[in-house]
């Protein structure tokens, strides 16, 4: 996510962390560094100076709070800057009955209409799908599909007006109805005429904009083009596990006044979280974000007591399977890694955090091909035990190896971290601890 945004930033912060000394000069360094990130993260020229020119000001002519440092201060008005800037608090859609869907071909609409609705679902909300995209082609089809998948009721119409006006009627008496509307330019009058039409008929409580993360800096005239058209009150934010140029869509959005309210992370449904500004910015900063991971160790039924073999680095095969499995329905790996205090300024193993679902399925196989003594002391696999578990597998000798290498990594890197008393000290936890971060 934000890929280049993330490693500057975090890249930022671990210079002010590990320094031997910051002055005003240092200080300077810092801030073009920051100017240079943003930029390259297609975040608006004239919102990047006003970004770095608040920052300069309180960090070089302001007083430092008594009890902090100039290193400390810097850290802390960069991650308050970042905070107001991307939006400040996390915003709801609870209690919002009638919601209107907008926004451009390819945005990823329809799937994050079928996100929402299961999100609403898991908060036990009843949810309604109308589709009144008769537009493109089979859009319909899909929409269906998807309510299927999450177990939501679907209507479309004969035309987008009836579909919007029976399933109003319909759908009367559930908790919220969701309308996907014909993705479209903002700029394509036909269209145009027909957005508004269905804003009257509909009268939504929420009309929300979903925005590709690859759009870049076209956002803000696309946001502000919609904005016209239909009254843009939130903000969903697609394809966010795909760009390094996702700054310019979440900055070019401001330009409506609607805060963005959801991020999507990936293409399956549960690949997608509330937008949080104060969590996302400690994420980007490579401070972590505990809240968010525990929420999602909540949902994956993490159990504690194997999660402390794993950061404790005292965790077997058989548990290690079954993290690895609990992990994935969390989402991508290299995602839930930024979620760990200071993780996101380290080098991991590329390979750990590429490991494809594929290859965790042949190494479920491999791993019940072992004996109990195996998967509870690896060390004494051997050359003719991994030929016997290769055989049992159905799985090449070399993917046998490659899993023991990989767990070993692993372990080896868990113990590194100093396990749970490792992650509750250090520079960057005691940092948070002094001016209030959430780590």
């Amino acid at each position: 996510m934000l890929e280049n945004l993330g490693r500057g930033l975090s890249n930022l912060v671990k210079r002010l962390v590990t320094s031997t000394s910051i002055d005003k000069k240092a200080v300077e360094e810092i801030l073009q560094d920051l100017k240079k990130t943003l930029l390259q993260s297609d975040v608006d020229i004239k919102l990047t100076d006003e970004l770095v020119k608040n920052v300069r000001k309180k960090c070089l002519e302001e007083k430092i709070p008594a009890g902090l440092t100039l290193r400390e201060h810097v850290l802390k008005v960069i991650y308050k800057e970042l905070v107001n800037f991307l939006g400040e608090n996390p915003s709801e859609l609870i209690g919002k009955k009638k919601i209107m869907f907008v926004g451009l071909f390819g945005s990823g609409k329809t799937t994050t209409i079928a996100k929402l609705a299961k999100y609403f679902r898991k908060q036990g909300l009843r949810p309604a799908l109308v589709c009144c995209d008769l537009h493109r082609p089979a859009a319909p089809e899909q929409l269906q599909e998807l309510a299927k998948q999450i177990n939501a009721p679907f209507f479309v119409g004969e035309d987008p007006y009836l579909s919007a006006k029976n399933g109003l009627e319909k759908f009367k008496n559930y908790d919220a109805i969701i309308f996907d509307t014909a993705g479209r330019n903002a700029l394509d009058k036909k269209l145009a005429d027909e957005l508004k039409k269905l804003g009257e008929i509909i009268k939504p409580e929420e009309v929300l904009l979903v925005i590709p993360a690859d759009l870049g800096k076209v956002a803000r005239v696309q946001s502000e083009e919609f904005h016209k058209l239909a009254n843009i009150t939130g903000v969903i934010i697609t394809k966010m596990d795909g760009t390094a140029k996702a700054g310019g869509a979440l900055v070019g959005t401001s330009v409506t006044g609607a805060k963005v309210k959801f991020i999507g992370t990936g293409e399956k449904l549960e690949d997608f979280e509330v937008y949080n500004p104060e969590r996302f910015v400690s994420r980007l900063l490579g401070l972590g974000d505990l809240q968010t991971l525990l929420e999602k160790a909540k949902e994956a039924e993490f159990k504690p007591e194997k999660i402390e073999k794993v950061i404790e680095g005292r965790f077997n095969l058989q548990d290690f399977q079954e993290q690895i499995e609990s992990m994935q329905k969390m989402g991508p790996l290299k995602q839930i890694t930024k979620m760990i205090p200071g993780l996101g300024m380290m080098k991991l193993p590329e390979e750990l955090l590429e490991l494809q679902q594929e290859k965790m399925k042949n190494y479920k196989h491999i791993i019940q091909s072992m004996t109990k003594e195996e998967k509870e002391n690896p060390e004494v696999i051997s050359a003719s035990r991994i030929k016997r578990i290769a055989r049992g597998s159905g799985r090449p000798e070399s993917e046998v190896r490659e899993l023991l290498t990989q767990y070993s990594k692993t372990k080896k890197f868990m113990r590194k971290l100093g396990g749970k008393a490792g992650l509750e000290r250090g520079a960057f936890k005691q940092l948070a601890k002094r001016f209030g971060f959430k780590l």
